[in-house]
């Protein structure tokens, strides 16, 4: 998987809308204002609808990614370079393989770790927010 550190895809738009914003907060249980207002600002952890806006190309992985029945996501955290993004901004997103690292399972098996970043630009270019996701992908399929 070492191979693939350092690969993008390609990137892809993201339209964060009024009706979606207010969807997701209601799925995560919140009532908080700021979400269902005329002008609401995103959850943080909204951004992780981006992969409802991907298309074949965005994947870093292309057609040669780890066998999915092997794949476990082992965390996922976001950095924002301001406030999180409101309804009506459109984001350029583009996914990249950060990091990848193996380590020794307790069972025997080695895990191979890789980072998943996610870039949110504005209109104007400026980095809004980075999505960080890690993947641990086991040397054995499950029994």
């Amino acid at each position: 998987m070492s191979e693939f550190a350092g690969r993008s895809g390609a990137e892809y738009t993201m339209a964060v809308e009024r009706g979606k914003i207010r969807e997701f907060a209601a799925a995560v249980g919140s009532d908080h204002p700021a979400y269902f207002g005329d002008e609401p600002v995103s959850p943080p952890t909204f951004l992780a609808s981006n992969a409802f806006w991907t298309t074949g190309g965005s994947d870093p992985w292309g057609d040669q990614g780890p066998d999915l029945s092997r794949v476990l996501h082992a965390g996922q955290r976001y950095v924002f370079h301001g406030p999180p993004p409101r309804a009506g901004a459109v984001l350029q997103c583009r996914q990249r393989v950060d990091r990848v690292y193996t380590k020794q399972g307790r069972r025997g098996g080695a895990l191979e770790f890789a980072d998943i970043v996610t870039e949110y630009r504005d209109a104007d270019g400026e980095l809004v927010a980075e999505s960080i996701a890690t993947l641990v992908v086991t040397e054995q399929a499950p029994q």
